[in-house]
């Protein structure tokens, strides 16, 4: 498994900024958000996303953020023959 490259930006008593890089095939192995969190694509591409219910594929765009809740334990998987890029916001209160 080759391991998505995380860079912590900010890390407060409110939130969480990292940026996550992902070479062709990177995964960032398995784990479960304890906060609601925004995702902010920086590049334009699939991502699979494995779950304990199956695995589905999720089309992302530059620029469209998308909220997803905490809890879901998950591991992401750079489907793309290129480096996938995007900031994750976690909200911690």
């Amino acid at each position: 498994m080759t391991a998505a490259t995380a860079s912590v930006q900010i890390d407060n008593e409110r939130v969480s900024v990292t940026e996550w890089r992902f070479a062709p095939g990177a995964e960032t192995g398995w784990h479960r958000h304890r906060y609601d969190y925004v995702v902010v694509p920086q590049t334009t591409g699939k991502l699979v996303l494995k779950t304990k219910d199956g695995d589905s594929v999720s089309q992302l765009t530059l620029g469209k953020s998308y909220f997803r809740k905490a809890g879901v334990e998950h591991n992401v998987i750079n489907a793309n023959d290129d480096e996938f890029v995007f900031i994750e916001i976690e909200m911690k209160t």
